[in-house]
């Protein structure tokens, strides 16, 4: 089973999730998606993947969502853009596994993708 992760180490719960991977006998593909940014077609995949829209993968409390120009109400596209421009915008961890996406908030939100 191939498994990875978006994976930012200096946040908790993407720490905790990646250990709950390991715990699990996985080691999963780690992407540092803030070196290694996810493109915009990767990005509708992982929202189409966990079945969300992308307001529910943007972190609206850190300040580049106001510096790129978003609100609650932005549409898709400029969400989506967004993330690309300001990668800390994406919420983390989102693990990948078996053609399916789980965000690991919490981090055994992850399990029912394995």
């Amino acid at each position: 089973m191939s498994v990875s992760i978006w994976h930012n180490p200096r946040c908790s719960k993407s720490r905790q999730t990646l250990a709950l991977l390991q715990d699990q006998g996985i080691a999963p593909e780690v992407r540092l998606y803030l070196d290694d940014v996810p493109s915009e077609t990767e990005i509708r995949a992982a929202l189409k993947l966990l079945g969300i829209p992308a307001l529910a993968l943007v972190r609206r409390g850190e300040a580049q969502f106001k510096e790129a120009g978003l609100t609650k109400d932005s549409d898709d596209d400029a969400l989506i853009a967004g993330m690309v421009k300001f990668p800390k915008l994406i919420e983390r961890p989102v693990v990948f596994a078996n053609g399916k996406a789980a965000l690991g908030r919490p981090p055994e939100d992850v399990l029912k993708i394995l």
